[in-house]
């Protein structure tokens, strides 16, 4: 390989919220940023903007977004034009104001559980009715989509439905069926369509990944479709993110939504997504490569060494999803780990009906990082079967 993933610079004494939770014994496995150096490219061009020693308000350069236009052209065959892109500090920011521009207060916000937590926020903050349905989980692990119970999960006050495409936390990358399915469902019911895709560029080998409005120009015309280079890149610190709106009175109406409260994407943030899409492509080819063998190594220890555990292979994202039900633990499972490993993992139930005694574990890390990370488990799983 031409990057090194297999170490990890001293993040602890940084203002890491990922690695400053914890005690300094414990080995934080939690959050979803990557234990790697950014693609070199990304840190050339911070560095010679910090050189140049001014740092004003910035505007963007229209080559960012013709930028992105061809991206989409190229990873997605999705024909976008640029005056569709709305630059926005990051995906949670987008889904808000979602949100506030498309309903109004005591109408209804759909979205599928177990999901990204910050998802049940929104409609909270715009004043909305939060509506769910839970995904279908099968004897394998894997998530399926019942679309009977989500079709009746939609009332006549829906006027939103959050899709989170690849799935956080559940590891699914969606068909292009289930995507067709979805939307036809929605656009039936007059329901708009808000997708979170900021996972997209992090999929494995047979699950390609699919935006939503991409599909057919009459979903376009009823979606916005929510990306960033931060979690594909680990720039999440410097907040750039972008939401894709082809209806252009939606895309006038989500901008006015903002009143006053969304800022303009700060001037790192752009250099560093800039520097991204433009030279990112081959350290993030090699990172896939390093995260499907990390995802290997946990399903296949996970099975091997700690049979009270359950997990399907993730299709997409670097966050396992492992149903720890059946170990018998006597604590929530994050507590346990935490307690009795020392590894600090997401509580299930905060990703909502469904995840209730699960763990999230995040594998963007090196491969003895996440060595490390298992034996404690598996010791400590040990140690509480011999105590039974």
């Amino acid at each position: 390989m031409t990057y090194n993933f297999d170490t990890c610079p001293d993040r602890r004494s940084t203002e890491s919220i990922k690695w400053r939770r914890y005690d300094e014994d414990v080995l934080p496995m939690w959050v979803a940023d990557m234990d790697f150096v950014s693609a070199p490219a990304i840190v050339d061009a911070l560095r010679s903007r910090v050189e140049h020693g001014v740092f004003g308000y910035p505007s963007t350069p229209p080559e960012f977004f013709e930028l992105l236009v061809e991206r989409m052209a190229q990873r997605y065959q999705w024909e976008i034009k640029t005056e569709d892109i709305v630059l926005i500090p990051g995906v949670v920011t987008g889904f808000n104001l979602a949100c506030h521009a498309f309903a109004q207060p005591g109408e209804g916000v759909f979205m599928q559980t177990p999901v990204y937590f910050p998802f049940f926020g929104a409609p909270k903050h715009a004043n909305l009715e939060m509506q769910t349905m839970q995904l279908t989980r099968e004897g394998d692990g894997s998530y399926s989509i019942d679309f009977d119970a989500f079709e009746a999960g939609l009332t006549d006050s829906t006027r939103l439905f959050i899709l989170c495409n690849p799935h956080n936390p559940v590891g699914r990358v969606f068909r292009k069926d289930e995507l067709e399915r979805m939307a036809e469902i929605c656009l039936r019911h007059n329901v708009l369509i808000c997708s979170d895709e900021i996972h997209c560029d992090l999929v494995f080998e047979g699950h390609p990944h699919f935006p939503i409005a991409s599909l057919s120009p009459e979903i376009a015309q009823r979606s916005m479709t929510l990306m960033a280079p931060s979690k594909t890149f680990n720039i999440a610190g410097l907040e750039c993110s972008l939401a894709i709106i082809q209806n252009p009175e939606l895309r006038q109406q989500y901008q006015a939504a903002d009143k006053g409260l969304v800022g303009w994407v700060n001037l790192m943030g752009q250099v560093a997504a800039h520097a991204a899409y433009r030279h990112g492509q081959p350290w993030l080819d090699e990172a896939l490569v390093y995260l499907q063998g990390n995802r290997d190594y946990l399903v296949d220890f996970v099975r091997r060494e700690m049979p009270e555990i359950h997990m399907a292979s993730p299709e997409g994202t670097y966050l396992a999803w492992l149903d720890c039900r059946e170990a018998n633990l006597p604590l929530s499972p994050s507590e346990f780990f935490l307690q009795k490993a020392r590894v600090g993992l997401n509580e299930g139930a905060t990703f909502g009906p469904g995840g209730e005694g699960f763990v999230r574990l995040n594998f963007a890390c090196p491969r003895a990082t996440l060595q490390e990370g298992l034996r404690r488990m598996k010791a400590a799983l040990d140690e509480q079967r011999a105590a039974r």
